[in-house]
């Protein structure tokens, strides 16, 4: 009769950044670890993410960094005690993969790829014993409290010492992030905040065909955005068939589709020339422009043409053309009204989620002993930059701690 104990096995569904990462440090503990993921194979959401330059965290000072979690901020500051940002690119770092941080702040990897990082992180977890089953989707529990998989053989159970769920949000569903487990913990008793898109484009009453024939897919590059008298957010975006999308739109869009739901609507203040004080502006527009037309005055004046000229013709009043000092304040604050978010499947992330009110301090479901919650199925959201993915895996981190310290206590 041998006296050597088996480790625990621990479950963890979904196999995205913030499971993945639990898995890690649960393996790295010495327990027995299965993963569980619907798709045919992990971190499809992470590979599509850095299709354009993978965005891993950004480097800049805690307190602003902790601000761009809104009013989750004080839940993500624990997430992150024991896996921040520095920490996160000190184990990209152990993967043996450099990195650098761009002009914006951001950190990227060297080689500005998901796929070579993904490559050695699954290369490490399989040599750490874990077992990934791909193709299996999570069910439910059955009556004797045991995870119910659809696998490509058929249903089977799994009896975990414990469980983690990381099924992801409710965007990018083909991807695997379908929302279909809000169903499943409402079922058990969890009250789960609605899925709403975030970092998400944005829909007008509706373009003028001129505009929408001519001008939808072009970018509205340095240009300035704001909210109400907030200051005001430069970069760029994009004109849609029926809106606006982009980086600039997503750093607002919390505040953007929160107002949207008080109001109906919301109205964002776009600045044509940034670079420019509006005494300038009033200046260049004040001086004569005799036979030449208003297209010309403003290209020669200004430098506003393209899609710049098209918005303000779309946007500002006829009359407004006539008059210098209203057309110099619109070409600083030209009003875009905003009616309603593109669909959830549409967003790079959503809000909403399981409230961390319904979590313990390890992250595990008050109502259901032994199961934990990770990642973006958690109600917060943040704005692109690498916010997002810091967050996710420090959530994973701090849950697989949580599970370690519960099974300690049994």
């Amino acid at each position: 009769m041998s006296d050597v104990i088996s480790p625990p096995m621990v479950a963890i569904v979904g196999g995205g950044p913030a499971g993945l990462m639990a898995a890690e440090v649960l393996s790295q503990a010495g327990l027995a670890v299965e993963l569980y993921e619907r798709m045919p194979s992990v971190g499809r959401k992470f590979l599509l993410a850095g299709v354009g330059g993978m965005n891993i965290t950004h480097s800049e000072a805690r307190e602003p960094f902790l601000s761009r979690y809104g009013a989750r901020r004080d839940e993500i500051a624990r997430l992150l005690e024991d896996f921040d940002a520095e920490a996160l690119r000190q184990w990209v770092h152990g993967l043996g993969i450099d990195t650098f941080v761009g002009s914006s702040g951001r950190v990227f990897p060297a080689d500005m790829k998901a796929a070579p990082l993904l490559r050695a992180w699954l290369r490490r977890l399989r040599e750490a014993g874990v077992a990934i089953h791909t193709r299996h989707r999570w069910l439910g529990w059955d009556a004797d409290g045991a995870l119910r998989l659809a696998s490509p053989e058929g249903e089977r159970r799994s009896r975990p010492a414990a469980a983690l769920l990381a099924l992801g949000g409710g965007s990018w569903a083909r991807l695997g992030s379908d929302g279909a487990w809000v169903a499943l913990l409402e079922a058990r008793g969890v009250s789960v905040a609605p899925l709403r898109p975030a970092n998400c484009g944005f829909e007008v009453a509706g373009w003028s065909a001129h505009l929408r024939e001519r001008f939808a897919g072009a970018p509205l590059k340095h240009v300035g955005l704001r909210l109400d008298d907030a200051p005001s957010r430069h970069g760029e975006c994009v004109l849609t068939a029926g809106g606006v999308e982009g980086s600039l739109i997503y750093a607002l869009s919390a505040a953007i589709r929160d107002r949207i739901e008080r109001e109906g609507s919301a109205t964002v203040f776009v600045d044509l020339l940034p670079q420019h004080e509006p005494a300038r502006v009033l200046a260049a527009l004040d001086k004569p422009r005799g036979s030449r037309s208003m297209a010309k005055h403003l290209h020669g004046q200004l430098g506003i043409d393209g899609v710049k000229a098209a918005l303000l013709r779309e946007l500002a009043p006829a009359e407004a053309f006539a008059e210098p000092a209203r057309l110099a304040g619109l070409v600083k604050a030209l009003p875009l009204t905003l009616v309603r978010p593109r669909p959830l499947d549409e967003a790079i992330s959503s809000a909403g989620g399981v409230p961390f009110e319904a979590l313990d301090e390890n992250l595990m479901l008050r109502g259901v002993p032994g199961t934990f919650c990770a990642g973006e199925m958690l109600d917060w959201e943040a704005p692109t930059g690498g916010y997002l993915l810091t967050a996710c895996l420090a959530s994973g981190h701090a849950a697989a701690r949580g599970m370690l310290r519960w099974l300690e206590r049994r």
